[in-house]
C-alpha cells in the first residue's frame, strides 16, 4: 500500500460507531494518500505500506478533526454593548423588539468591505482551529439585502478556499427584518425568497439554506415558502427550531427532511417524534443558552429515547454566543445539558458532519474519510469534555497537510 504519511505512535478515538467507546485504539496507525485515509487501524495490523514520511507523535491521542456545524463566523463590529444590557436584567426579546439584536449588526455588516470581514472572521476562526477544527458552517443573514447577504457568502467562499478549513456555506436571509422593511416584512420575505437566494445560488455560493423560525423573527408559512424555493433549486435545508418557544420548528424542519433543526430547547415530544422519523440531526448550541441565560435546557432525555442524533456547535456569533472554542463548546453541552463526554465528541465530530450532510467525506477516522485530523496532549478522550480552557492541541491536519 502506497501513501503519502504514515502516523504511528499514536492512540486513536476513530469515532466509528459501535464498538469501544469512542470507537478507541489504544496503539494506533494511519496512513494517509493523496489528502484521504487510507487506512486507520490498530498497529499490529497494519499493512505492507511504502510511506514517503513517517510522523511519530509519542502515544498522543488524535480524534477527527472537530466540526463546527454552526457558525455565525462572518460579521462586522460586535455586541458587547447588549451583553451589558443583558446583565443589567433586559432580556433577548427586549433587546430584538427595541431593535437591538440582529439588526445592530446589519448596519456593522454592510458597512465593511469583503476584506473587512474576511480579517475579522479570521480572528475568530483561530480560535476555533486552535481547538481543532477542520470544517465550519458559515452563515449569511446578517446582511439582509441583496448585495450585502451575497457579500458575506463570498467572503464564506473565501475562507475555504484560503484559510485552511473546509467551510459550507448556509443562506440564513430569513434572519431578521431589516430596518427599511419593518413596515412591510412580505415584501422582504419576497426579496429574500424570490430575489436574494436565487441570485445566491446562481453564484454557486450555497450549500444549504436556514431560518430563524420564532415570533420575534419569522413565521412557519413564512419559512415554508424558503423552504420551498430551496427545494425548488435542489438545496438542503436545515432551521433555527424552537429557541424561545414550541412553535412547531422542529416539526417543520422534519416535514422539508431538513439536515438539522438547531436550538431545540423548547421543542416538546411530538417534534422530537418528529426529527427521529425524518432523521433530523438535533443541534444543541450551548454557548447561546449559557449567554442568555436560559433555564429550559434542550430536551435530552427525550432525543435520546427517540434516537435522533445530537451534535454540538459554537453558535459563535456576536449577540448571544461569542463562543471560539469548540473544546468550550464540548464542556459546555456535558455540564449543562449533561450529555456525556463520548457523546459531546461525537457530536463535534461524527454527528456534526451528518449535520452537514458530509457523514460519508469527515467525522471519523476510516479509510475513505478526508484526512482531518486533530492531536491532543490528554491521558483520555474525556479530557475534551473536562478542561475548560486550558490548551490541549498539539497538532491538527486538514486535508493530508499538517499546519506549520
Amino acid at each position: 500500500m502506497r501513501a503519502d504519511t504514515l502516523i504511528t505512535d499514536c492512540r486513536l478515538a476513530t469515532m466509528v460507531e459501535g464498538g469501544e467507546p469512542y470507537g478507541a485504539i489504544e496503539d494506533g496507525a494511519i496512513l494517509i494518500r493523496d489528502g484521504r485515509i487510507v487506512w486507520a487501524g490498530s498497529r499490529a495490523d497494519l499493512p505492507g505500506h511504502e510511506a514517503t514520511q513517517t510522523d511519530r507523535l509519542d502515544g498522543r491521542w488524535v480524534t477527527p478533526g472537530l466540526v463546527d456545524c454552526h457558525t455565525h463566523l462572518v460579521f462586522g463590529g460586535d455586541r458587547s454593548g447588549e451583553f451589558e444590557q443583558r446583565l443589567g436584567g433586559a432580556t433577548y426579546e427586549e433587546i430584538a423588539r427595541a431593535g437591538g439584536g440582529i439588526v445592530s449588526s446589519v448596519a456593522a455588516t454592510r458597512a465593511a468591505s469583503e476584506d473587512e470581514l474576511y480579517a475579522s472572521a479570521l480572528t475568530r476562526l483561530a480560535g476555533l482551529k486552535a481547538t481543532g477544527v477542520t470544517t465550519v458552517e458559515i452563515k449569511s443573514g446578517y446582511g439582509l439585502d441583496r448585495d450585502s447577504e451575497l457579500k458575506m457568502l463570498r467572503v464564506a467562499r473565501r475562507i475555504g478556499r484560503e484559510a485552511g478549513v473546509r467551510v459550507r456555506t448556509s443562506y440564513l436571509g430569513l434572519h431578521a427584518v431589516p430596518p427599511e422593511h419593518r413596515a412591510d416584512r412580505g415584501r422582504y420575505v419576497d426579496l429574500a425568497v424570490d430575489e436574494i437566494l436565487p441570485a445566491a445560488h446562481a453564484e454557486e455560493l450555497v450549500d444549504a439554506v436556514d431560518a430563524y423560525c420564532e415570533p420575534i423573527a419569522f413565521s412557519t408559512e413564512e419559512v415554508g415558502r424558503l423552504f420551498e424555493k430551496a427545494r425548488a433549486l435542489g438545496l438542503l435545508v436545515k432551521l433555527h427550531a424552537d429557541q424561545l418557544s414550541d412553535g412547531g420548528g422542529a416539526a417543520l424542519a422534519a416535514k422539508y427532511g431538513a439536515l438539522s433543526a438547531d436550538h431545540v430547547e423548547h421543542t416538546g415530544e411530538a417534534g422530537v417524534r418528529a426529527m427521529a422519523e425524518a432523521g433530523v440531526v438535533a443541534v444543541l448550541l450551548p454557548g447561546a443558552y449559557l449567554m442568555l441565560r436560559e433555564t429550559t435546557p434542550p430536551p435530552v432525555a427525550l432525543l435520546r429515547r427517540h434516537g435522533v442524533a445530537m451534535a454540538v456547535a459554537t453558535d459563535c456569533n456576536p449577540g448571544t454566543s461569542p463562543l471560539a472554542s469548540m473544546t468550550a463548546a464540548i464542556n459546555l453541552a456535558c455540564v449543562q445539558f449533561r450529555l456525556t463526554p463520548e457523546e459531546a465528541l461525537a457530536g463535534a465530530t461524527r454527528v456534526a458532519a451528518k449535520a452537514l450532510g458530509l457523514e460519508g467525506e469527515i467525522g471519523a477516522l476510516e479509510a475513505g474519510k478526508a484526512a482531518d485530523l486533530a492531536v491532543w496532549d490528554i491521558d483520555r478522550p474525556a479530557e475534551l469534555a473536562y478542561w475548560l480552557g486550558k490548551p490541549l492541541l498539539a497538532r491538527r491536519m486538514a486535508g493530508g497537510v499538517w499546519d506549520a
